[in-house]
């Protein structure tokens, strides 16, 4: 039995407001909100008494998701969001982009900060890492020249 796809991946943030409108405007679309609670959602996370508000964004090619959360109860128990790029657990969100400038520009607006600056790999692909709302760590790639087949960079 095989993976069948990646449903998505689960960011726990502190203004769920301002994450749904940076990942907007990043390009990323609501596909809804809503509290999770109940034996079952405490059952599933190990979390007695969890109370969550969790929003779903979905990119435009409609595969992959993004779950962002709020924790009501139980209080939050660690932060991650300062960790350097080579910190063990969760790394980065890599994002496809049309224009690596244009995206930079227009998250920088939102108070995006750029970690290092945008580099090429190759020829094949613009990358670069920004921090996003609550220092959330964000890989961006621009593939260059290439129209159609798909090929990834090492390590992005």
């Amino acid at each position: 039995m095989a993976v069948k796809r990646m449903d998505n991946v689960g960011i726990v943030v502190e203004d769920l407001d301002a994450a749904i409108e940076f990942f907007t405007e990043l390009g990323l679309h609501l596909e809804g909100r809503a509290p999770v609670e109940g034996d079952w959602a405490d059952g599933v996370t190990g979390l007695p008494g969890m109370r969550v508000e969790i929003a779903m964004m979905r990119t435009p090619d409609g595969h992959s998701r993004l779950e962002l959360s709020r924790f009501l109860a139980p209080k939050v128990v660690a932060d991650h969001r300062v960790a350097p790029v080579n910190s063990l657990g969760y790394l980065r969100v890599m994002f496809a982009v049309d224009d690596i400038d244009e995206t930079v520009d227009r998250l920088q607006q939102r108070g995006a900060k750029l970690v290092g600056e945008v580099v090429e790999y190759e020829k094949i692909y613009r990358l670069c890492y920004i921090r996003g709302p609550e220092g959330i760590l964000i890989g961006l790639a621009q593939q260059l020249g290439q129209e159609g087949g798909r090929r990834d960079p090492i390590g992005a």
